[in-house]
């Protein structure tokens, strides 16, 4: 999964300190993006933006959320404090206490929001995590000035603009939506009509899963960045394949890939609460 580069000690650390084991992938503490480069922190705005000990995150509103509702935190699904879901396997309404650092529009901390509880979490289909927090979206922009990007409720289009606004590495990558894959296979985990980025532009790396992809000169978030192939081997750890309607297997080294989002809204229920049962729900239940 993104871009891990630390597995093994991961692994390892996991062992001896479950209690504070890390979601794969890890990101490499000693990297750091080029200075150089043309996605430098200037140039995005990081209002809504959060950072994890090990991903990266976004303070997300639903397009009819009101400002006295408990606000929420978007980020992969392998991004949790426990590690990988195994396939086919979710969470749903389990208490949480994860702490968040909230960002300011220049990408600096500014104050930390706590969890509640995971509202929904996989890594079959989509690559998601969403946390309740115990303040309200009143709560965060009173006490922080920031207010929450908001989720797009349908299915994103081809060649449009997105940003990559990552809190880990307070960071950001411009590129276009190049197309959209049927199904996308990592070792055991297997996304569908997965987002594929143009390159060059959208190279992510360790510590930008879970960052949102944002629709270019808006705050709407259309999905969520979550792999890329660092080798261009097919199907394993690190190294995702393209598989078609037709079987058709492929791999592409150095591009990396986003997964859906907007399926969330087909299993809001009448109180606007994520409920599996509801009648056409398309997450995994």
């Amino acid at each position: 999964m993104l871009n891990f580069t630390t597995q093994i000690l991961s692994i390892f650390l996991g062992l001896l300190f479950t209690s504070q084991a890390l979601a794969f992938p890890m990101p490499n503490a000693n990297f750091r993006p080029q200075a150089a480069s043309r996605s430098l922190s200037l140039d995005y705005n990081f209002e809504g933006i959060v950072s994890l000990s090990n991903c990266s995150g976004s303070l997300i509103r639903f397009e009819n959320s009101v400002s006295s509702d408990t606000a929420m935190i978007l980020t992969n699904g392998h991004c949790l404090e426990s590690g990988f879901t195994e396939p086919n396997e979710v969470i749903n309404y389990e208490p949480n206490a994860r702490r968040f650092n909230i960002l300011n529009p220049q990408g600096q901390a500014i104050g930390k929001v706590s969890a509640t509880a995971i509202i929904y979490a996989t890594m079959t289909k989509t690559d998601i995590s969403i946390y309740r927090l115990r303040e309200t979206f009143a709560d965060i922009e009173r006490d922080f000035n920031v207010r929450p990007l908001t989720l797009a409720s349908s299915h994103p289009q081809k060649q449009q603009a997105i940003e990559i606004i990552s809190g880990y590495w307070k960071h950001g990558y411009s590129c276009l939506i190049e197309n959209f894959i049927h199904e996308l296979k990592e070792a055991q985990w297997s996304f569908s009509d997965s987002i594929r980025f143009s390159q060059p532009g959208c190279e992510t790396i360790g510590g930008t899963s879970g960052s949102p992809l944002v629709l270019k000169g808006t705050r709407t978030v259309i999905g969520i960045n979550n792999t890329g192939n660092e080798s261009g081997e097919n199907c394993t750890m690190n190294n995702p394949c393209e598989i078609d309607a037709d079987g058709k297997m492929s791999s592409n080294k150095g591009v990396s890939y986003g997964q859906q989002t907007y399926w969330i809204y087909s299993c809001l229920n009448g109180k606007n609460e994520l409920d599996l049962k509801t009648a056409d729900c398309q997450l995994p239940m």
